[in-house]
């Protein structure tokens, strides 16, 4: 064969470099726009979800009760980590969206292609970011979410130690106290009147729905009084009524003008064996490994827990291949189809969560998890076949 002339091999070196070149511009023009997109679409995302929750946590403490501007912070800062969860792979899906629908649209997509790059080409920035954002929603379930959970019931601790009364809010049940056998106590107020609260409900429920005995008590009114060396929240109650019922249902009833029968502990929550949500895999495992006699649900929910953060935190890397072509798709066709679509994946992908938690074997709920990344990953190849040829 006759060998090549340098003129050749010079053009062939002169196309290898401008190829090489084109794809540096590619890699930096998608990828900055796919990092942009993703940072404004979790700040918009975030601060709805972040508003959302402490609305609905703390509404009552900041407008009805006066919470001090300290505590309102910090539930902001525990609650963000807890919204990253999703807004972190909700905007990814939403910026790789927008990024390839408006180049699609600006016929830049088809540029990109003339110059010889392939589809999947130029999507590898997208896939580089999903996998890296990946890891950090797998840093930030495994290590900050848990503590940002249980932080978040130590501050109604703490805010319960230094105001008791501003964490009752009339006509709202209260129910984050435990008794010293495990029952549930909620106690519900009509009104408050100075340093009294008026209509106190106090109700001690068995923890397990297979029955045990049940009190209930009612004064018309009942002064809070903390306790801080026994951690214990001791009432004085007015014109009181107690009711208890065993567990064969039998019934006791008294009354009492004056008396201070009652104490709710609050003890650290941490001190309290916390949800799957609040632990993290270190103290998961220690539980399952220290508690042999755990009830079959108990331990399928527990490692359940672990088996969720770490689906959740590859569907970055799962939205990649499906955002692309859908982004592409939409864009073609004129219409929000592709969009509608892509907002259901995402919707979906959360939402099988619940369903995980109907199944009673591990190897069930762990298939359920996992699925929405297996299927984001065989759809997206099935429509970047399809989107090559078009």
């Amino acid at each position: 064969d006759p060998q090549p002339s340098g003129l050749q091999s010079g053009q062939r070196g002169e196309a290898s470099a401008g190829w090489a070149e084109t794809m540096r511009i590619s890699d930096r023009y998608i990828g900055k726009q796919v990092l942009l997109g993703t940072l404004y679409a979790v700040v918009v995302l975030g601060l709805v979800l972040v508003l959302g929750k402490l609305f609905k946590e703390i509404q009552s403490l900041l407008v009805e009760q006066k919470a001090p501007l300290g505590l309102v912070l910090r539930f902001v800062v525990n609650v963000l980590p807890l919204s990253l969860m999703y807004t972190i792979p909700w905007g990814f899906l939403s910026a790789v969206l927008m990024v390839f629908g408006r180049l699609s649209t600006d016929q830049e997509i088809t540029s990109f292609r003339v110059a010889g790059l392939s589809l999947v080409r130029l999507s590898a920035p997208v896939f580089v970011i999903g996998a890296l954002l990946s890891g950090v929603s797998l840093w930030l379930n495994v290590n900050v979410v848990p503590h940002a959970s249980a932080s978040t019931k130590q501050l109604l601790y703490e805010q319960a130690k230094r105001d008791p009364a501003s964490l009752l809010k009339p006509g709202v049940v209260q129910g984050d106290f435990k008794g010293d056998s495990g029952s549930k106590q909620k106690v519900l107020i009509e009104g408050r009147n100075g340093g009294w609260v008026e209509g106190f409900h106090f109700y001690v429920l068995p923890e397990s729905k297979k029955g045990g005995g049940m009190t209930y008590v009612h004064a018309a009114r009942a002064a809070l009084v903390v306790d801080e060396a026994k951690s214990q929240l001791r009432l004085k109650l007015e014109d009181a009524y107690f009711e208890t019922r065993d567990a064969n249902g039998k019934v006791e009833m008294a009354l009492a003008g004056a008396v201070e029968p009652l104490v709710l502990d609050l003890k650290n929550p941490r001190s309290y064996k916390l949800r799957p949500s609040s632990m993290t895999n270190a103290e998961i495992r220690r539980q399952l490994a220290e508690e042999p006699g755990l009830s079959a649900e108990k331990k399928m929910k527990l490692r359940t827990e672990i088996t969720r953060r770490y689906s959740f935190s590859m569907a970055c890397f799962a939205f990649a291949f499906v955002a692309v072509p859908l982004g592409l798709q939409a864009r073609r066709r004129d219409s929000s189809s592709g969009l509608i679509l892509s907002l259901l994946i995402g919707a979906g992908y959360f939402l099988v969560t619940i369903v995980a938690e109907e199944f009673k074997s591990d190897s069930a709920a762990a298939l359920v998890l996992w699925s929405p990344n297996l299927a984001c990953v065989l759809l997206g190849v099935f429509l970047f076949r399809r989107a090559r040829y078009k």
